[in-house]
């Protein structure tokens, strides 16, 4: 199943989701009202003088059902600050970016090349210290507010190449819409649970009164606690049934993204092995059953938010049998020490053990060469579509490439808050002199002398970088970013678009970046507003596509002719019947400012055909630069279809 076929999905699971709510909501008014007719006599005509008291079980049902309402908008609302909110109700503790803690670092350099790998801002990192168990979790509304969180137990138990996997699981969420569906269903299961939590509450209140008039309201409030649970039963039978075949997805796509089983085998494995397993002891581990790595809570088979644990592993590992837990236990009783030197190898867990029963493998991921930033490569626009939201090994070795060539200072500026926009700034500096002054003098209007300095001390160090590591760098610096209070992101926006416009005109790699860095910040500012997953068809928004592919075009060849025919490619493959004029609009910058949010709203499926017929109008002389694929793949971001930094270059 590709990107597009996961988005799809995501949107029926939300459907599912919300039939599921209603039919719980039903079951629960239909239960409530049960209640008062048999323990009240409401709606009995023999205790009302003849008049049954339907009105006031319709009052009832209404009241029920604004609890149950307005329970689900709270902690949706609580929520809305995304992925970072719910880590650290958990008790998650923030990874520092400048960390000297061998395992923080491993899991900080695993998390980074995997975002670099696919094609998406680094996520916030957070640990569990207290959590023993094999765990992790993605959460958030979209890749541009992700929070990663991975508990102790991982940090400690896990070689690197397992945590690959388990991290590579998690992105698989991250990537596919997976949680946006997993925060909503956190609202929508509150809400379900309300009526259980208020009568627990009148029960335990109305228990400490004295009076005669207190037993009829210990009884009301456990009569709404029974009720209650009817609610528990269904929103656990609604997180099993929404969760159970991710699983299988999320660990599927792990393999595809490091094209190896053994790491998440090897994960999965320890989890069924140790005594820890992957329970958490979090009193919230519940609310957040459905969105762990492995079981957390310990649910029956009938409300089971995860596939039976051996059923994956086989999946992963055919040759798999369960007698293997009792040999991973017994080795792991019996470690092997090594020295922190030889604590990166991908067979030593993060902890400096190396157990006897090691990960069968036990190889390291190696990166892989950058072409030459004047190369020229030939790509299939079918693999590049596969490509999106689905990186392969070539992809995390490229990216481990790309993040251990960024100068070690440059990656320092862009973890820290106060060097992050600094350096944004510096990515964007004219080579012209004159240029440049104007744009350092905007700099000093909005910001003061000492920012100056450092933007061109970061500019300096970065006349050497790859043109392939300047997205990836900023990337890295996204986190930093994020956490900026509004009225700093309000002006680094405004400073942002002063700096393109300084020289009068704007190039589209100027216009690439800050858009894709304007996109990322506005959507942190309100994750909940984002929409990653459209309704919007083709034909609706021709004339956007019809600029949007006449640019990209205009911008891959030198001559008309050739553009032209690039074009006619690329507009067939996604709208046949359209009448072909190629016409670049004059205002090309203000056009793409039209043409993207409006191409943002695409479904899934129009999507797909986007990126493809893009591809084809980039690549239709045969060969695409280095810059033209940075290009496709800036596009694609602001279009929420995140490409790896290599294109495939084969069918």
């Amino acid at each position: 199943m590709n990107f597009f076929a996961h988005q799809d999905q995501a949107r029926r699971q939300t459907r599912r989701m919300l039939l599921l709510f209603a039919l719980a909501v039903i079951a629960i008014v239909a239960a409530v009202d049960f209640v008062l007719v048999v323990a009240l006599g409401l709606g009995d005509a023999r205790h009302t003088n003849g008049q049954g008291s339907w009105g006031g079980l319709f009052v009832v049902s209404v009241f029920v059902l604004i609890v149950i309402g307005l329970g689900s908008l709270y902690r949706i609302a609580t929520l809305r600050g995304g992925g970072a909110v719910v880590a650290r109700e958990l008790g998650g503790m923030p990874v520092p970016t400048d960390t000297g803690n061998f395992a923080y670092r491993r899991l900080r350099n695993v998390v980074e090349e995997i975002a670099i790998a696919a094609g998406v801002p680094v996520p916030e990192i957070f640990v569990l210290e207290d959590e023993a168990g094999i765990n992790a979790f993605a959460s958030g509304y979209a890749p541009t507010d992700a929070a990663v969180t991975v508990t102790r137990g991982a940090l400690d138990k896990l070689t690197r190449e397992e945590l690959q996997g388990v991290i590579g699981h998690e992105f698989s969420h991250i990537l596919n819409g997976d949680m946006r569906l997993n925060i909503r269903l956190m609202g929508v299961v509150f809400g379900i649970l309300v009526l259980a939590t208020i009568g627990r509450k009148i029960a335990e209140l109305s228990g400490r009164g004295r009076d005669r008039d207190s037993g009829g309201a210990v009884m009301f409030g456990l009569a709404l606690l029974a009720v209650g649970y009817i609610g528990v039963v269904f929103a656990r039978m609604i997180k099993a049934s929404i969760s159970r075949q991710r699983e299988f997805l999320a660990d599927a796509s792990a393999v595809q993204f490091t094209r190896q089983t053994e790491g998440i085998a090897g994960a999965l494995k320890k989890i069924g092995g140790l005594a820890e397993g992957s329970k958490l002891a979090s009193s919230d581990k519940e609310e957040v059953a459905h969105m762990l790595f492995g079981d957390g809570v310990g649910y029956s088979a009938l409300f089971a938010t995860h596939p039976p644990l051996d059923e994956r592993i086989r999946r992963l590992d055919p040759s798999f049998h369960t007698e293997q837990f009792a040999a991973i236990a017994t080795a792991w009783a019996q470690p092997t020490l090594v020295g922190e030197d030889g604590a990166d190898r991908a067979d030593v867990s993060i902890a400096g053990f190396a157990p006897a029963f090691a990960t069968p493998s036990g190889r390291a991921s190696t990166g892989a060469a950058l072409p030459a930033a004047d190369t020229q490569l030939r790509v299939s626009p079918k693999a590049v579509v596969r490509q999106v939201g689905n990186p392969g090994n070539d992809d995390r070795a490229a990216a481990r490439s790309l993040h251990a060539a960024i100068p070690e200072p440059l990656r320092q500026a862009a973890w820290q808050a106060g060097q992050a926009m600094p350096l944004v700034f510096a990515l964007l500096l004219n080579v012209e002199a004159d240029t440049r002054a104007r744009q350092l003098d905007r700099v000093v209007a909005h910001y003061d002398a000492g920012t100056r300095a450092l933007v061109e001390a970061l500019a300096a160090q970065l006349a050497d970088l790859h043109p392939m590591q300047r997205l990836p760098l900023a990337a890295l610096a996204f986190p930093a970013l994020r956490r900026r209070p509004r009225p700093q992101l309000t002006t680094f926006m405004i400073v942002l678009r002063e700096l393109i416009d300084a020289d009068g005109r704007v190039t589209l790699e100027e216009y690439c970046l800050a858009t894709l860095i304007r996109v990322q910040v506005m959507e942190a500012l309100n994750p909940a507003a984002t929409q990653v997953i459209g309704r919007t068809r083709l034909p609706e928004v021709a004339a956007e596509l019809k600029d949007l592919l006449a640019i990209v075009a205009q911008y891959g060849h030198d001559d008309s002719a050739p553009a032209q025919r690039a074009y006619a490619l690329g507009l067939h493959a996604v709208l046949p019947d359209a009448a072909i004029t190629y016409a670049p609009p004059s205002e090309w910058a203000l056009a793409l400012d039209r043409a993207l949010p409006r191409l943002d709203l695409l479904a899934p499926a129009g999507k797909e055909l986007v990126v493809g017929a893009l591809t084809l109008a980039i690549s239709a002389d045969g060969i695409v630069s280095v810059a033209e694929s940075e290009l496709l793949r800036t596009v694609c971001a602001a279009l929420h279809c995140p490409l790896p930094p290599l294109l495939q270059r084969f069918a």
